[in-house]
């Protein structure tokens, strides 16, 4: 048997250092990058250029030297942008909190949910951008109505959300892996868990050594199919409502779901698990994988199959083979991926209430918005500068070799979000099989983006408690038979039935459910 160091739980991580102000002093999360501040690039345009800081979760995308983006963008609307990017959700969203309570708040940033959204702007640090929509007709007109709606809170628009939604993730699987023990790809399961043992203990990597494990991925992010194959969701806070058999239902009170728990707690039992998946964050998982640690991890074909990431885990291994695995079925067939929440938006961004006292820079923020909303400016934060990055033949858009190696970063300027598909193929269309079967796999539509929190509720709170007595079920510290204590605490300290019942009447309203 091997030796292997014992699991350990993820307590929440403490926040070291917030983020300075608009001065390029930027923290990125060690993922990140800083604004071109900080990273000795001069502001384009003439002194007067406004600065604008924009921050978000970059998960560990870096801007070039030559950001050909920010120089266009600087020119067309006479600012100077400064990108803030934090490597990790949890890191992001901490340091907003921090930079909200101490009223410094970016010009234009990234909220991560509802939750936070509700947060912010019962606490007045957003600005309610209902009276400024007329002046984004661009946007308003490129977002649409369906997606306005997802950045209202109390029917006042605090936040503009992006247009377009991706299908996306599966488990990916090293094939030559498989290949080399004469294994199947699993199909079910009972199969995966299988096929996750003979890569932690038959050497599947043939180095002699006991060095690899079957499984890995961020956190319960690692599990989604596994809770698909028993069609529930996942413990996210943007992942509990549902429609099931015409009712809206709530994923912790499923039957179904205390057996998944159950599966996830094989897994981990049987030692074939990445002992540092619940404290994984930003890339640590997919390095893993990279470097031949382990052989199958939950994450999706961007982060698998563009060139870069290719010539990383063939540089460390030219004969690994990475496949996408349809999600395993459940003891009842069920099959799901990662489920869509249908009321999120790919992006919520805020504006800090305080800039209805800077007109100026408000100004430039609306100009900004509806400026990528264009034909024009859209064609330019996805693809880049056109004839050299893109050419248009009609309306189509055709990617040159130029464009494929130097506009892969792109997708931190578009603001207003993109036609989701088009986008993809045209812009990765030697990838397109890998698109499409992540876009085809079966999902659950869970609808939290439309929900607001009723009063006396504290999201972040609930959340904090499901999570932590999550990871104790399924690494055997509280046992399966207690699940219903857990849900009675959930209620009555947290509040939770209120906001179960609340949620489903909002639902309702909208027309989900009986």
């Amino acid at each position: 048997m091997r030796h292997r160091k014992s699991l350990t739980v993820l307590t929440a991580a403490v926040l070291t250092a917030a983020l300075a102000g608009c001065g390029g002093n930027n923290n990125d999360g060690g993922a990140g990058t800083k604004g071109s501040e900080g990273s000795g690039q001069q502001p384009s345009g003439s002194k007067s250029a406004v600065k604008l800081e924009a921050a978000q979760i970059s998960w560990g995308t870096n801007l070039p030297a030559d950001d050909f983006i920010k120089k266009t963008l600087d020119e067309k609307l006479g600012i100077s942008l400064q990108m803030t990017l934090i490597g990790d959700k949890g890191d992001y969203e901490n340091q907003i909190n921090v930079r909200a309570a101490s009223n410094n708040l970016p010009d234009v940033f990234l909220v991560t949910g509802k939750p936070q959204l509700q947060k912010l702007a019962n606490a007045g640090s957003l600005l309610d951008l209902t009276p400024y929509l007329d002046k984004m007709p661009e946007y308003a007109a490129f977002a649409g109505e369906d997606v306005l709606k997802k950045g209202r809170i109390d029917d006042k628009q605090y936040a503009l959300p992006k247009a377009g939604q991706a299908l996306a993730y599966t488990y990916w699987i090293r094939k030559d892996w498989l290949d080399h023990l004469g294994l199947s790809a699993p199909t079910t399961v009972d199969e995966l868990l299988e096929v996750a043992k003979a890569f932690t203990e038959r050497d599947p990597d043939n180095n002699g050594k006991n060095d690899t494990f079957g499984l890995t991925g961020t956190n319960f992010d690692a599990f989604e199919p596994i809770f698909g194959a028993y069609g529930v969701t996942n413990i996210a806070d943007v992942s509990q409502f549902f429609v099931r058999d015409g009712q809206v239902v709530n994923t912790f009170y499923q039957p179904e779901f205390k057996e998944a728990l159950g599966a996830i707690k094989r897994f981990l039992d049987a030692g074939v698990v990445d002992p540092e998946v619940v404290s994984n964050k930003g890339t640590m998982a997919k390095d893993k994988a990279f470097q031949g640690k382990v052989g199958i991890i939950h994450t999706e074909w961007a982060q698998m199959m563009k060139p870069a990431e290719v010539q990383a885990w063939k540089g460390a291994n030219p004969k690994a083979e990475w496949i996408q695995l349809a999600p395993p079925k459940g003891p009842s067939g069920q099959s799901y991926a990662k489920s869509v929440n249908i009321g999120d938006s790919g992006g919520l961004w805020g504006v800090p209430k305080r800039l209805e006292n800077e007109p100026e820079k408000l100004e430039k923020v609306l100009e900004l918005f509806n400026y990528v909303s264009t034909p024009e400016g859209n064609r330019l934060v996805q693809f880049g500068i056109e004839g050299k990055h893109f050419t248009l033949n009609g309306d189509a858009v055709e990617i040159t070799d130029q464009g494929r190696n130097e506009a892969t970063y792109t997708w931190l300027y578009q603001f207003a979000g993109r036609p989701e598909t088009e986008y993809l193929k045209t812009k990765f269309a030697d990838l397109v099989d890998y698109i499409e079967f992540e876009a085809s796999l079966p999902r659950i539509e869970t609808l939290d983006g439309f929900v607001q929190s009723p009063a006396g509720y504290n999201p972040a709170d609930a959340n904090r408690f499901i999570e932590e007595e999550m990871i104790k079920f399924a690494f055997g510290k509280n046992d399966l038979a207690n699940y219903d204590k857990f849900l009675e605490t959930l209620e009555k300290t947290f509040k939770y039935k209120t906001y179960v019942d609340s949620a489903t009447e909002q639902l309702k309203k909208l027309g989900y459910g009986k």
